[in-house]
């Protein structure tokens, strides 16, 4: 957390004593934890209308309706428009001239008695940016990620209080004030892995700009998008499935995506899968260390401009800020643990056995290697153009002697000669049939 950030304490307070600030806080699962610090801070009673927390399902669907599953978009989503056409209807008249009225609700699974449960929920806020406005909706889906009940309490009860002082004091645009949502909070505690923004105070807002502003604060590692670029649940869409990715770099010239994963597929259905309904994905991995701010900025557009055109080819796309692939595995691996398959060009293996990438691993090379590979993991490697293949090594600031690459115009997987010993691990992959190449 940076010295500058703003206490949870502090935004709380400022709320409280901001007169045109006025809603209704709902919470189920985790407890009354963001209705809680605006209590704790003093002088709540400028700020919250209403407190509820509707745990017994019966009770839940009298208030709000049966739901299909509890824990779910539908129902956080139930939840605001049940609350905020309350508000609208019974203080409207009275405070609607003054007052930006907001409902903020959760749904959550907490850790259970056990400890045994999947913790995640869905967190959401309809707001006005000004009074008597037309209303703007944010929805969340978190992993609780803290070991125990009280903790994952604590962490969503911040994000509660982060989410409504962002919209309405943080002073920053409409996704840029997205990464408030993480302070006071760190990477082990809540992801954020769905941010769907609707509204007026959004209206300029796509979730590509969405998704890669929470990439970069740190809020998410990953976000995935349907083929009508709309952002799912990794949770969801991933769990118990066969899964087939494609790695590329935003600096890496795109091969036609279609040709491509035909001839991963085809290699998936060759390995004998009894299960052919693989999920096929474009992942588009990117590293954020750059120390020039400017630069920062300048390469953010043109991470957002091609996340946008791989999104507009009508596929899966999953962004992440992973750089290493045995990262991605891990994280792959938290929902399925079928056949995962990764399909890469030829210059993004050769940097798999780079060692300088691996320089602050304690086991390097060999570290990363084992841990890429564990439980069904294989690379399929594509053919590249040789311009291109030397374009992306470029791109990357590797040394692009620290290979040989023989072969003609198209380079193939056969055509890479590695330095000893790299050379030795190469042959071992090979070998053990963790990479082939698909053509």
């Amino acid at each position: 957390m940076s010295s500058s950030t703003t206490s949870t304490h502090q935004k709380a307070l400022a709320i409280n004593l901001d007169e045109n600030i006025y809603g209704t806080i709902a919470e189920i699962g985790a407890g009354q934890e963001t209705a809680r610090w605006f209590f704790r801070v003093g002088a709540a009673a400028g700020t919250i209308a209403k407190t509820i927390s509707a745990y017994d399902m019966t009770v839940s669907d009298e208030v709000y309706g049966k739901a299909g599953r509890y824990v779910s978009r539908e129902r956080v989503e139930a939840m605001l428009d049940k609350e905020f056409n309350l508000l609208i209807e019974r203080l409207g008249r009275e405070k609607g001239s003054d007052a930006r009225f907001f409902a903020f609700a959760n749904t959550v699974a907490a850790r259970n008695f056990e400890g045994t449960n999947e913790c995640h929920g869905w967190v959401g806020l309809r707001f006005q940016n000004k009074p008597g406005g037309e209303p703007s909706t944010i929805i969340l889906h978190v992993n609780m990620l803290d070991p125990t009940n009280l903790q994952q309490q604590e962490a969503l009860g911040i994000l509660g209080v982060n989410l409504i002082h962002a919209v309405f004091l943080a002073g920053q645009d409409a996704v840029d004030g997205l990464k408030a949502v993480s302070d006071n909070l760190d990477e082990h505690e809540i992801e954020v892995d769905v941010a769907a923004l609707s509204g007026n105070a959004f209206k300029n807002i796509d979730p590509a700009h969405t998704g890669m502003s929470m990439l970069d604060s740190g809020l998410a590692n990953v976000v995935l998008f349907d083929r009508e670029g709309s952002m799912a649940p990794p949770s969801e869409v991933l769990r118990k499935r066969p899964i087939i990715v494609r790695r590329v770099s935003p600096t890496q010239p795109l091969v036609e995506h279609t040709r491509v994963m035909e001839m991963a597929a085809k290699a998936f259905k060759e390995e004998g899968a009894s299960d052919l309904h693989a999920l096929e994905m474009l992942d588009f991995s990117f590293s954020l260390a750059h120390e020039d701010a400017k630069q920062d900025a300048k390469r953010a557009e043109l991470f957002v401009s091609r996340l946008r055109q791989m999104m507009g080819q009508g596929e899966w796309t999953m962004a992440s800020a992973m750089r290493h692939n045995y990262n991605f595995t891990s994280y792959l691996r938290r929902y399925s643990g079928q056949p995962l398959r990764f399909v890469v060009g030829t210059s993004t293996f050769a940097m798999i056995l780079n060692e300088m990438y691996y320089r602050d691993l304690p086991g390097g090379i060999l570290e990363a290697t084992g841990r890429l590979f564990a439980d069904d993991v294989r690379i399929y490697v594509h053919p590249m153009k040789r311009e291109n293949f030397y374009a992306h090594l470029e791109s990357s600031e590797i040394d692009p002697n620290w290979v040989s690459v023989g072969g003609g115009d198209m380079i193939r997987l056969c055509d890479l000669e590695f330095r000893p010993p790299t050379n030795l691990l190469y042959s071992y992959v090979l070998e053990a049939g963790w990479v082939q190449e698909i053509s």
